[in-house]
């Protein structure tokens, strides 16, 4: 019988804490839960979907330190948290120590965020070609420079910085012991890890031993946060029990199921999870997702977006094959209420739902930046390493 199973059918339940809240900084964060940043699905609409189903930290989509310090107006859009979110989370990329610096000092001067996540996780090749995300902890001295840079930088304000890293580049060049004590001496509020190498992207398994060795590894007050194969408030507490990790990292787990966060809310509480929604349920959630993206965007850009969200809401209930389309090609909110309408509210929660979502493909080379594997203590900044766009 599995964790979640043994607290749905006790009579009984736990009252006892599970795990204990996870201090990120000045912040506590009562359920040790953080939403993963996730280009084009955390937007502020998102995020507040996921806070009213339960507590957590909640970053926003990966902000470029150029676009910041360009001023870039899609950027500075995309960083326009909603009134009630607090702390209010925002995940910076770059590769520039002196940009990053910048960055951070405007972060601070501005008052746009309370907390910095930096992305050294990122497996995509638009990334990884110019030395950032998941490629640029092998540079040591660099990673070095940006961490250190950041967190002087956000000192002065009590803003928290925390990093975000994968294992490696691949299974040879694994990076992440040595840059968890890096991102430790620098002075990081918490470190985070998706227990994959680049070259893995989505694919396989998530290797949680890495995340046992990264918290024996690091100093036992510094929060260690791990990520990877998380879909259920099962897993999470198996994670969290196998690793030591004072918390996890949720990303594709919660694509067409915010209600995750209000189970893991219950599980690390010791409470017994809420029933699995039925069909009508998970159909008032489109709604309620569809009417804040619409509040965040405008009416036609915001049911558009909602489009993408639509095959992982109905994952496994039998939908036929023609309402599933018209769903993903809705145009306004009363053809949203209408489509919705003919499901069978009345439908429970398929067992065979839950499992991976999102993205997955197959392991690939990571492209790197030419003589990138050359000297991993060379801190040169690549040419044109910076992206002007945020958002990933």
């Amino acid at each position: 019988m599995s964790v979640q199973e043994t607290f749905r059918d006790t009579t009984t339940p736990p009252t006892k804490r599970l795990v204990e809240p996870l201090r990120i900084g000045r912040y506590q964060v009562d359920t040790p839960v953080v939403l993963a940043p996730m280009a084009g699905i955390t937007n502020a609409g998102f995020r507040r979907l996921c806070r009213e189903q339960g507590a957590g930290l909640y970053v926003c989509e990966m902000i470029t330190s150029r676009g910041l310090v360009e001023r870039n107006p899609l950027t500075f859009r995309m960083i326009a948290f909603d009134p009630a979110e607090h702390p209010r989370s925002m995940q910076l990329y770059g590769v520039d120590p002196a940009t990053i610096g910048a960055a951070v000092r405007l972060v601070a001067e501005r008052d746009l965020a309370d907390h910095i996540d930096l992305n050294f996780g990122c497996p995509v090749p638009k990334v990884t070609r110019r030395g950032g995300g998941a490629a640029l902890p092998f540079k040591r001295r660099l990673f070095e420079a940006i961490v250190t840079t950041a967190v002087d930088n956000a000192a002065a304000a009590d803003i928290p910085v925390t990093v975000k890293m994968r294992i490696g580049i691949n299974d040879e060049y694994q990076t992440y012991l040595d840059a968890g004590r890096i991102a430790a001496d620098a002075g990081v509020a918490a470190v985070a890890l998706h227990a994959r190498t680049a070259a893995q992207r989505y694919s396989g398994t998530a290797d949680w031993s890495a995340i046992t060795r990264l918290r024996d590894a690091l100093p036992a007050e510094l929060p260690v946060l791990g990520n990877g194969d998380i879909f259920s408030a099962a897993d999470a507490l198996a994670m969290v029990a196998r690793t030591g990790c004072n918390g996890v990292v949720i990303g594709r787990g919660c694509l067409g199921r915010p209600w995750l966060f209000g189970d893991l809310e219950a599980a690390f509480a010791g409470r017994p999870l809420p029933a699995p929604p039925r069909l009508g349920e998970i159909a008032a959630t489109i709604r309620r997702h569809a009417v804040l993206l619409s509040e965040q965007m405008g009416d036609d850009k915001g049911i558009r977006d909602l489009r993408k969200h639509i095959a992982w809401y109905l994952k496994g209930f039998p939908v036929g094959p023609q309402l599933r389309q018209r769903l993903g090609l809705v145009s306004s909110l009363g053809e949203l209420d209408d489509l919705l309408a003919l499901l069978d509210h009345s439908q429970e929660f398929p067992p065979d739902a839950e499992g991976p979502r999102g993205r997955q493909g197959s392991p690939a080379r990571v492209i790197l930046p030419e003589h990138w594997l050359d000297d991993p203590e060379d801190a040169s900044v690549p040419a044109g390493a910076e992206l002007a766009l945020s958002g990933g």
